[in-house]
């Protein structure tokens, strides 16, 4: 078996982890990665191997990536990037017709993900509650500000005053207007939930977030709190959902009361936490994909109160010319 880490960029951590539960299973197996500029990706420099491709606009992209997966025997796509996921689950058959399976959620669930207002109605649909969407002419300072697409804090704002208003956060029909959830009573935590092949619910890793830079996690911390029986009981199945999803909740300091914010169908940048707590989702990812196993619930598998404190390291690639 052969695994593909697209547009890994800087996934060093993820890549490792493949590479480690890989080589168990599969000795003679590879992780490749691919980038739209992969001498500069540190992640593809610990692959096994890497390829350059385009950008997911361009028209050649499918082309080309099931070109490069052929010649290398890639057998299964693991996305990284929320831009990839639907092109991805909208292309599955024709990567399924060629050999190559993409670990990616159904078209339908990653278009709800895609979309903050259609995943707001999938969590009440689930009776989880979410924040109040506000209209735009009758709202409730303060008030937190975001785009139905959008992705790493990018065109977010925090609003405390009426006068922080401008004409570009009425005018763009993007951005939601929505209840500011206060972070001096409400913690926030990223979920690690891990579906298998049956779309049913096998492991949840609540990881509280510390400090984030660059919009990725830099410190954290895995916390069994209430979030794991909760979940368990409302998103026990989900239709489409397999692999790894990121969800993100609040949870009240006192009354610990529960609000979801979002759901990215991808390994988040602070999975490495969870899987080095032990929820292997690597070794299940393999074993479901390329053994045909079925995965059992482990929803006590991993290490609690583990803190992950991330530092830079250097990787050197020799006789680079720009």
């Amino acid at each position: 078996m052969n695994i593909l880490i697209s547009s890994a960029g800087r996934r060093v951590s993820l890549i490792r982890a493949f590479q480690k539960e890989l080589k168990k299973i599969f000795p003679e197996g590879k992780v490749y990665a691919s980038d739209a500029d992969p001498i500069l990706s540190g992640a593809c420099q610990i692959a096994d191997g890497y390829f350059k491709v385009p950008y997911l606009s361009e028209p050649e992209y499918f082309d080309i990536l099931i070109k490069e997966c052929t010649e290398r025997n890639i057998d299964l796509i693991i996305p990284t990037i929320d831009t990839e996921l639907l092109p991805l689950a909208q292309n599955r058959s024709l990567l399924e017709s060629k050999g190559i399976v993409p670990l990616v959620a159904s078209e339908n669930f990653v278009g709800k993900c895609r979309d903050k207002r259609e995943i707001h109605k999938f969590f009440e649909s689930h009776q989880v509650s979410v924040a109040k969407e506000y209209g735009k002419n009758n709202f409730k300072l303060p008030l937190f500000i975001k785009p139905i697409d959008g992705s790493r804090s990018v065109d977010t704002y925090l609003i405390k005053e009426e006068s922080e208003l401008t004409d570009y956060h009425f005018e763009n029909e993007k951005l939601m207007f929505l209840e500011y959830l206060d972070h001096d009573k409400y913690d926030e935590f990223t979920c690690d939930l891990y579906y298998g092949k049956d779309n049913e619910l096998k492991c949840i890793v609540p990881r509280k977030r510390l400090e984030v830079r660059d919009g990725e996690v830099y410190k954290a911390l895995t916390v069994y709190n209430k979030l794991v029986p909760y979940l368990q009981e409302k998103l026990i199945n989900v239709q489409g959902a397999v692999g790894c999803l990121t969800a993100q909740f609040f949870l009240h300091q006192s009354t610990h009361d529960i609000y979801a914010i979002e759901i990215n169908p991808r390994f988040g940048g602070g999975f490495p936490l969870s899987y080095l707590a032990g929820a292997n989702y690597p070794k299940w990812i393999i074993e479901e994909y390329g053994k045909g196993s079925k995965i059992d619930k482990a929803f006590d598998c991993w290490e609690k109160d583990l803190l992950m404190i991330r530092y830079d390291d250097e990787i050197l690639v020799h006789g680079y010319k720009g």
